[in-house]
């Protein structure tokens, strides 16, 4: 009776500790998803310009997954079998001294040394496998994007054996991680064998001595062989957390790391009258356009209110960096940046995002709606004010002429739209914005001369109360602008 009232209090026990272990790891990773987000927003663009997006995809999702196996299946697991080891060499202790301190022994190197002599090659190989999973799930992802391109020019037979050697990799590095489980189970079986045959040698020995039981030889030995179960999962964790410390170790290096610039949040906010690059230089940590490494160099412009400045050159000689170091993405190395004849890095990162427009060369679409998407520059603009701005980049014709109009689903990466249509849906999120400054990076790269005027033919009249900055290569495009300067090895000529 008293067996079956133990075995059904032990099966809620169970369950209430199942229960509040993963209510309390799923709150726990979703405050690290928010934070890793945090991390970043914080380090964006700069800090990710150029970073491995698979890699990231991989971090944000499945490391923070995996980070679950800790607060679910370990800090308990460690609790349970210090409590039961501990009660376990108690009740010994009444039995004989002698045989607590060989259990208390026993459960020392079967959970605390076994695990610990395996931990440092096991965590290696983790690190390694979670590096190549980020690196197989950006090479798919950046596979997957570019298809078209690989059945046109016959790529795919490529791209799949790329895939087959980092998919082999993987399971190699697999491979090296489950013979190390298994090392450490098959070390663990071992251990627990001999313990248990030490226990009952010292039984009988001390039985021999006269100073126990047969009854107590069998007691002691029968706690003993049924009382590793918490402890042998104690040595089986470091393989089941090998790749939880991996893909934590990836998480806080992301959170722990700094960003090129800081936002500013006690600085002051002004109105906007204008902007200046003075005596600028400006490198990049791999540059190499410029012979000494630097794209800018004592690089001067003055960008006064309400007027269309035109900036022009060869690809790499740092027009869209100006716009950048404008934005304040980047810190000059030399010079300074002035925002209403006040240094940049005083004002507040909130006014200087409220008094610009960017548009750049790629118009990114998040999976959503033609008017949600074009929303992101206003969150409570009306559906007459994006129609209007959509009238202004020649969009809304088009957009009209949908079956869904404005609900119309853009799709994954916007790629039921062409890339001029991306193009002018950007611009369309500027005209909402209605940024006293406006920064363009190739409005019109991808547009049809028709298009392009009309554009144009906005951006002028918008200049009576803004400051417009274009970046082209387009003649055409400068036929617009007030004063049109070009930018040559890093300086304005």
């Amino acid at each position: 009776m008293a067996l079956a009232a133990g075995a059904l209090v032990r099966g809620f026990l169970h369950l209430g500790e199942q229960y509040l272990n993963h209510l309390i790891a799923f709150k726990l990773l979703a405050s690290i998803r928010q934070k890793v987000f945090v991390a970043l927003c914080r380090l964006a663009p700069a800090k990710l310009e150029g970073r491995d997006k698979g890699n990231l995809i991989a971090l944000v999702t499945t490391d923070v997954e995996l980070i679950e196996v800790f607060y679910a299946h370990t800090i308990s697991p460690v609790l349970i079998a210090f409590f039961v080891c501990l009660v376990l060499c108690v009740c010994l202790a009444v039995i004989s001294p002698w045989l607590a301190l060989l259990a208390a022994v026993a459960y020392g190197v079967v959970g605390v040394l076994v695990p610990l002599a395996f931990q440092g090659r096991s965590a290696q190989a983790g690190r390694e496998f979670r590096e190549l999973s980020g690196g197989l799930n950006s090479y798919v992802l950046d596979s997957l994007r570019g298809i078209r391109q690989s059945i046109q020019y016959g790529d795919g037979a490529v791209r799949l054996q790329q895939i087959k050697s980092r998919t082999e990799s993987l399971a190699k590095s697999q491979s090296r991680l489950k013979r190390f489980e298994g090392l450490t189970a098959a070390v663990t079986t071992c251990v627990v064998t001999l313990f248990s045959g030490a226990m009952l040698a010292a039984s009988v020995w001390l039985f021999q001595a006269g100073t126990l039981s047969a009854e107590a030889v069998v007691i002691a030995t029968a706690v003993m062989m049924s009382s590793f179960g918490p402890v042998i999962a104690l040595a089986s964790l470091p393989g089941s957390l090998t790749h939880t410390f991996a893909a934590a170790n990836r998480i806080f290096a992301l959170m722990d790391e700094q960003p090129a610039v800081d936002a500013v949040k006690d600085g002051v906010d002004l109105p906007f009258s204008g902007m200046e690059l003075r005596n600028v230089d400006f490198s990049y940590a791999t540059a190499d356009s410029i012979p000494d490494g630097r794209i800018l160099s004592a690089f001067n412009l003055l960008l006064p209110p309400q007027r269309i400045i035109g900036i022009t050159g060869k690809s790499g000689s740092g027009k869209s960096t100006a716009l950048k170091l404008l934005l304040r993405f980047w810190d000059p190395s030399a010079g300074e940046v002035l925002f209403s004849q006040h240094d940049i890095t005083g004002i507040n990162t909130s006014c200087l995002r409220q008094a610009q427009g960017y548009l750049t060369q790629d118009t990114q679409l998040f999976t959503g709606t033609i008017a949600s998407n074009i929303r992101i520059a206003c969150p409570t603009a009306s559906l007459q004010d994006v129609e209007e701005a959509c009238r202004k980049a020649s969009l809304h014709d088009f957009i009209a002429a949908l079956p869904d109009g404005y609900e119309t689903q853009v799709g994954e990466l916007g790629d039921r739209l062409s890339s001029g249509e991306k193009q002018r849906l950007g611009l369309a999120r500027v005209f909402l914005h209605d940024a006293p400054m406006i920064l363009l990076d190739e409005p019109t790269s991808n547009l049809d001369s028709l298009n392009e005027a009309v554009i144009l033919r906005s951006l002028y009249h918008s200049a009576r109360q803004k400051t417009v900055v274009l970046v082209s290569h387009r003649a055409s495009t400068m036929r617009i602008a007030a004063e049109v300067f070009t930018v040559e090895s890093g300086r304005v000529s």
